[in-house]
């Protein structure tokens, strides 16, 4: 009897580290780094101030890497990919049927975590980052143009482990300047931005 006493406690310790150990692989928490893929999502640009450029969509994808200080406060940057879309568009008084130009996006924001419920956590985010424009000639864009812009938004990433799934919406101000095309408009433009994405936590 008392010899599986021995291998009985090793087996109980070997048992209850494993089970510890899972536990905590799966505390459904953000990361210390946190990657996120965008696989999908919708770029709109809202029409410019006296019709100052046409409103406009574009399909969106790309990447997010936020190192997280602690479990309430992370920086987070992102590169996004906006496509252009062929669609109905007003210039000058006439609609017609043009393809939007392409659009690179990166940004570097604040984010602050909300208590999670479960293996929900609420956000909210801002930053500034640059918003170019690739040429498009359909809509007298000859050359790429770049914009400063400003981010404010929030979303909810949803846990289990090591991955989980993410929505974001942003609201995006997009700076003016003289040169800019008519397509895109001399004065300040605004767009709304919201994606689907999974998350990877690389560093617990």
């Amino acid at each position: 009897m008392i010899r599986w006493i021995g291998p009985a406690v090793i087996a109980a310790s070997v048992i209850i580290t494993a089970g510890t150990a899972s536990a905590q692989e799966a505390t459904p928490e953000p990361g210390r780094l946190q990657v996120t893929i965008i696989p999908g999502g919708a770029t709109f640009v809202t029409e410019g101030k006296n019709a100052q450029g046409p409103s406009f969509g574009n399909y969106e994808l790309g990447g997010a890497v936020a190192f997280n200080f602690n479990r309430f406060v992370g920086v987070e940057g992102e590169v996004n990919g906006a496509l252009g879309l062929s669609q109905d568009l007003q210039l000058g008084g006439l609609t017609s049927n043009l393809k939007t130009p392409n659009l690179l996006s990166y940004s570097g924001n604040l984010v602050i975590y909300a208590p999670r419920y479960g293996g929900v956590v609420p956000y909210a985010t801002g930053g500034i980052g640059s918003l170019i424009a690739f040429q498009q000639s359909e809509v007298a864009i000859n050359d790429t143009q770049a914009f400063l812009t400003g981010d404010v938004g929030g979303g909810v990433n949803w846990y289990a482990g090591r991955w989980g799934l993410r929505g974001d919406y942003r609201f995006i101000a997009i700076g003016s300047h003289d040169d800019a095309p008519a397509f895109l408009g001399q004065a300040t433009r605004y767009a709304h931005r919201v994606y689907g994405g999974v998350i990877l936590n690389i560093a617990r």
